[in-house]
């Protein structure tokens, strides 16, 4: 398979103004009329919506701690037909955890260098001049095995700011591709974990047009093109992810809007369908589905309508007594007994499993999860070990049920989130990505 050229885009830290430099790079590109791929390093489920508004393309999410060579292979291989591929990285370039897992430390990195895709660093200049060359040169030197494509200045003040960094990089054999001035009416909306998502946003359509423009204006487009060097794909070869059932009765709403696009993909491409129900709506689960998932979302946000819903609670009471219900995060949450939303008022719950959360007294849980099942779960079996990443705020008030798994984070401390299993329920705090080799 030939898959298209591509870049990473990155930065030496979070909150520099990759994911609008990456915004505006894809409605630029598109607008151009070049068929862009987009990617995304890292478990964020966020930011490919964004990616997915600005290109027409559904972005992907590539792992390297919890994906495998030949999962990271496989998903690549969506970019066959574009012209070009961009992956937006999380954090900073080299940011990971200290173990590796599965391809690498879950480091932006990690992904470059499998795909010899070069990066694009974007470097904030606000309170700095030629030493921006300095921080471009260490990042330039860190892995032989990742390339720089050049750099791209942000939030630049004057046009004598923007030549004095220039005049830094003279001779550094760096490139400069653009220099962004300040321009607060692009930035995008908060999104990290969620409380925006692409589809909520009534005016995403006109900041991405604007951040298109913007871009096109301060960057040397077809230079950055050229700096594409082509995809390097691992053997695709791999086992996929067993869908949890033939017929999948899935949540999906503003309450439960989270599973990551390659599992449902994978499972549609092994023959099982999806019947999606909205809770929010009052449905019940399709009674023709041999199993219920309820993947993760925002059920605090939307506690007092889902326990009113009595419909979908009675419907999903009556589906648990005969079938497998699977909840993740936000699913496992309303799969309790009741949920304390942030104002301390709680609210009830679906009731298959005796926990109780709440978001009274916020508590960020966040980092990749190991688990080894204690007893099977909808398309794995008991010892089965699974890769996944957790995300949240909430607190555990009680958790009663037997524990579904031992799970431990990335460096092999165990966490006391362990999911749950009663009767024909269960659920888990963290997303499951892939599979453990």
């Amino acid at each position: 398979m030939t898959l298209p050229p591509g870049l990473l885009i990155s930065a030496p830290a979070s909150g520099t103004g990759k994911t609008t430099l990456m915004l505006g790079l894809l409605r630029a590109l598109a607008d151009r009329g070049v068929a862009v791929q987009p990617f995304k390093c890292g478990p964020d489920y966020i930011d490919p919506g964004f990616h997915g508004a600005a290109a027409g393309q559904a972005s992907v999410n590539l792992d390297s701690w919890a994906m495998a060579p030949g999962l990271l292979g496989r998903l690549m291989g969506v970019a066959s037909g574009a012209d070009l591929v961009l992956a937006e990285g999380s954090m900073g370039l080299f940011d990971g955890v200290a173990s590796p897992g599965e391809t690498g430390i879950g480091a932006s990195a990690d992904i470059a260098a499998l795909t010899g895709w070069p990066v694009v660093l974007v470097l904030d200049a606000s309170g700095q001049a030629q030493s921006a060359a300095a921080v471009a040169r260490g990042f330039a030197t860190m892995r032989p095995d990742v390339d720089l494509a050049g750099v791209v200045l942000n939030r630049v003040a004057s046009p004598r700011h923007e030549a004095l960094l220039r005049a830094g990089f003279r001779g550094t054999g760096i490139e400069v591709l653009g220099a962004l001035p300040r321009l607060k009416s692009i930035e995008m909306p908060e999104r990290h974990l969620g409380l925006v998502q692409a589809e909520e946003h009534s005016t995403l359509n006109q900041i991405l047009t604007d951040a298109g423009a913007f871009i096109a204006g301060h960057l040397d487009l077809d230079r950055l093109i050229a700096a594409a060097r082509p995809t390097q794909a691992p053997d695709a070869a791999v086992t996929p992810v067993p869908p949890p059932g033939q017929r999948i009765a899935l949540a999906r709403d503003a309450a439960f809007s989270f599973v990551y696009p390659h599992l449902m993909d994978s499972w549609r491409a092994q023959g099982a369908e999806v019947l999606p129900f909205s809770p929010l709506a009052d449905q019940a689960p399709d009674d023709s589905a041999d199993i219920c998932w309820l993947p993760g979302g925002y059920p605090e946000l939307h506690a007092g309508q889902l326990a009113a819903a009595e419909t979908f609670r009675a419907g999903l009471q009556a589906f648990a007594e005969t079938r497998p219900v699977h909840g993740e995060c936000g699913g496992y949450m309303a799969m309790g007994a009741g949920l304390v939303d942030k104002d301390g008022t709680r609210h009830q719950m679906a009731g298959l499993l005796g926990l109780e959360t709440s978001y009274a007294k916020r508590k960020m849980h966040l980092g990749y999860r190991l688990a080894e099942l204690a007893a099977p779960l909808p398309g794995h079996a008991a010892g089965a070990r699974l890769r996944g990443h957790e995300f949240h705020y909430s607190t555990i008030l009680s958790q009663p049920d037997a524990p579904l798994a031992h799970v431990t984070d990335a460096n092999g401390a165990e966490v006391p989130e362990t999911g749950s299993r009663c009767g024909h329920a269960t659920g888990t705090f963290f997303h499951l990505i892939a599979r453990a080799s």
